[in-house]
């Protein structure tokens, strides 16, 4: 029984440093494979570096909807270049944050297209993030009809969730699904496809229960399955295969060649 982490910031100054010691602890839990996500030029950089000493790792790259004023013509042809590594799997996290607004809105409207546009272009899958903004942020995904990808750290409400799997999108479900408070998003998670579900620590943020407000680690990942498997009645081991193959699905992971983010 093995599990993918599809979201994770080994690439974070808080994991950085000890991202041998990060990963190792990760597999011995049965995370079998991370996907580092860049949130920024410097952190996909990163992110690649690393993928390149474990193959056990893999990459996505972009510029989170906080730094969208860095999205400059040259960021992104850097990215265009960092996305023709074999081991990325997607352009992200990109997206748009109304909660905190650390960028204009119009910047981050530009940043989001103009990264769409590239996953276009690198026929990749996108990792996206949305705060406080699913109703403006579903409207600019139907604009790219042949893009497909994960809302990470799904938050939204129910019709959020059936408009973004409408589009062709899978929910990303992490730590938070474990929090008492999260009711709705536990009710989405009993009800949605299956198949349209995957599996993420966010690490080093979000940290599941009993570990809440401490730093998260892909080791921890187990804890959001069986509070998933509880959700389906399914046993872990079901579990697994499922989110396994969902990944692989998604972002072409080894067992599925093909390396396009349209569904086939």
């Amino acid at each position: 029984m093995h599990w993918t982490d599809t979201h994770c910031h080994l690439n974070h100054p808080d994991l950085y440093a000890d991202w041998q010691g990060v990963l190792f602890r990760a597999q011995q839990s049965g995370v079998q494979r991370l996907i580092l996500i860049g949130y920024d030029l410097p952190s996909s950089q990163r992110a690649v570096e690393l993928i390149e000493q474990s193959d056990a790792l893999y990459a996505a790259v972009g510029i989170h909807p906080h730094d969208a004023t860095q999205c400059t013509e040259e960021s992104l042809r850097t990215l265009h270049t960092l996305a023709q590594h074999p081991r990325v799997v997607a352009i992200g996290e990109i997206g748009l944050d109304f909660y905190r607004d650390l960028s204009p809105r119009e910047a981050q409207y530009e940043a989001f297209h103009a990264q769409l546009q590239l996953a276009v272009e690198a026929r990749l899958p996108v990792v996206i993030h949305c705060r406080e903004a699913y109703d403006e942020l579903l409207e600019v995904l139907a604009q790219y009809p042949t893009v497909r990808g994960v809302l990470h750290c799904f938050s939204g409400m129910p019709e959020h969730a059936q408009r973004g799997l409408e589009l062709g999108y899978y929910l990303g479900v992490g730590g938070v699904v474990t929090f008492k408070n999260a009711e709705t998003l536990r009710q989405i998670v009993r009800t949605m496809p299956r198949e349209r579900l995957l599996l993420e620590t966010d690490a080093p943020y979000l940290a599941p229960h009993p570990y809440r407000g401490k730093r998260n680690e892909p080791a921890y990942l187990p804890l959001i399955a069986q509070q998933v498997a509880a959700l389906w009645d399914v046993s872990l081991m079901q579990l697994s295969a499922q989110t396994e193959a969902n990944a692989v699905t998604l972002f072409r992971l080894p067992g599925n060649t093909a390396r396009n983010g349209e569904v086939a």
